[in-house]
């Protein structure tokens, strides 16, 4: 009995997957605390306009796209244990600065209390003085926000290259990428339940505190694979089994084989532009990212501008179906690469590809979403869940076509450089959006396309950009690289 059951794999692979889904949903979540309070809440303190917020959030975008191309590198060089538990304890601590903004401004401004900020008559240069360092102070806990976060995605696709083979890692990934639409889902329901009982301070304390309590369980459970006394040798074996030789104790104590040192690689990092691979993971995330945070940002707005608020019953079940279907959909999506190489053997980078292509068949229905909203709701609400349920999916197999191509030692670096340029495209899309809505709304019935008008129609340009985007990335990407390389050199 005992030595079936000393024989019997264990999953602890598992567990560390779960950390990494948590993980994630704090993340959004600590993401999400300005955006659900500052209209309601904030902006009555500080006397902030929207281009004050859009401001800030610009700005966090553009950093965020900035500090990701450094941040794969330092994982890779602190260490998946160390770097990870750096990544989360900064933007945990820039997330709590939040709830001090108000009371350095109300310091500088020498205002006594929260009252008085508020009675502060608009339009005044008192006013002013406080939208200007509120905003500034802000802004610098963003950047602080955005300097830890940056660190999360890096991180968590180098843990599941070294917890997971390659055939596990499409579903490993779809599953604590799942934490970003779960994020998306809670924060809507906690955070402003928090700031009007609690005051907005102690939304963004209570939030931002969880990630101080991931910290300290990620200290005590994570190990990598081979030193972790929660991993037996079957598990052990499971997770090694894309190496040329059986992992065991005798060869795992010998001569490595040549995945494992393989592994060892070392890649200087300018050195990483050189490759088409790094080309085509940047392809993927460049066309694609910007999808995701729009439906993120956009999503609200946009039933709002169908009679449904985010403040109203309605309008919360809207998005609370949408980003449920989103979450159910990705994981099973997760799946179809692992049933390519199992059942049908395929090899894990082509089955990838080809579940991708599937996946970016899933947004070409958001050209339908406009027109389809003068019949129900419900039908844009269902279509966006279905696109944004494609993205997470094709992202990740994105990012685990990281792991088949590159060396562990290399992957958070390339994760990050990924990250950055997909940054760049989601700054794009949101400031571009907000630019075409303005103008397109401006025009009213001169604007046209595919015969909507005005404001609408400027919703109709970008859900189609979002309806191709996926096709348009896949091709370029399979362009750049047709077939499985690993990068050995």
């Amino acid at each position: 009995m005992n030595n079936l059951q000393t024989n019997k794999m264990t999953n602890y692979r598992w567990v560390i997957c779960a950390m990494l889904f948590l993980a994630t949903t704090v993340n959004y979540m600590d993401r999400q605390v300005l955006s659900l309070t500052w209209k309601d809440f904030i902006a009555l303190d500080f006397h902030w306009s929207d281009a004050d917020y859009g401001f800030i959030t610009a700005a966090f975008s553009i950093f965020y796209a900035f500090i990701s191309l450094f941040a794969g590198k330092f994982i890779d060089w602190m260490g998946t244990k160390k770097g990870y538990i750096w990544a989360i304890v900064i933007w945990s601590i820039g997330a709590c600065l939040h709830a001090a903004c108000g009371v350095i401004t109300m310091s500088i401004t020498d205002i006594p209390n929260e009252e008085a900020l508020r009675a502060v008559k608009a339009g005044t240069d008192m006013a002013l003085l406080i939208s200007t360092w509120s905003v500034w102070l802000f802004l610098a806990c963003r950047i602080v926000l955005a300097t830890g976060e940056a660190g999360n995605f890096p991180a968590a696709i180098k843990v599941t290259a070294e917890y997971f083979p390659k055939k596990d890692r499409a579903l490993a990934t779809s599953i604590f990428n799942a934490g970003a639409s779960v994020g998306a889902l809670a924060a809507p329901l906690t955070i402003p339940i928090l700031a009007e009982s609690m005051g907005w301070e102690m939304a963004f304390i209570i939030i931002g505190g969880i990630g101080f309590i991931w910290a300290i369980l990620w200290a005590v459970l994570y190990n990598k694979p081979t030193e972790s006394s929660h991993v037996n040798a079957a598990e052990l074996a499971y997770i090694q089994q894309d190496n040329n030789a059986p992992a065991t104790e005798e060869n795992t104590a010998t001569a490595p084989t040549r995945e494992q040192a393989n592994d060892n690689l070392q890649i200087p990092f300018l050195k990483c532009f050189t490759y088409r691979q790094t080309w085509a993971f940047i392809v993927g995330k460049l066309l694609t990212d910007g999808v995701w945070w729009f439906f993120l940002f956009w999503a609200p707005a946009y039933f709002s501008e169908l009679g449904y608020k985010s403040s109203d019953p309605m309008g919360q079940a809207l998005i609370f179906v949408l980003y449920l279907i989103v979450t159910v959909v990705s994981i099973g999506g997760g799946y179809l690469p692992k049933y390519f190489v199992e059942k049908k053997g395929m090899e894990p980078y082509s089955g990838r590809m080809l579940a991708m292509l599937i996946f970016a068949f899933f947004p070409i229905f958001a050209m339908f979403a406009q027109p389809l909203a003068d019949t129900s709701v419900w039908w844009p609400c269902i279509i966006i869940g279905l696109a944004g349920a494609g993205h997470q999916s094709w992202s990740a197999n994105l990012y685990s076509t990281i792991g088949d191509m590159f060396p562990k030692s290399a992957i958070a670096s390339i994760t990050g450089i990924g990250t950055m340029f997909g940054g760049l495209c989601s700054f794009a899309i949101n400031w571009g959006s907000g630019l075409l809505f303005t103008h397109a709304e401006a025009q009213g019935d001169a604007f046209q396309f595919f015969g909507v008008t005005g404001k609408p129609a400027g919703y109709m340009i970008v859900f189609c950009y979002c309806a191709v985007a996926y096709l348009i990335a896949w091709a370029l990407m399979k362009m750049l690289v047709p077939k499985y390389k690993p990068i050995t050199k």
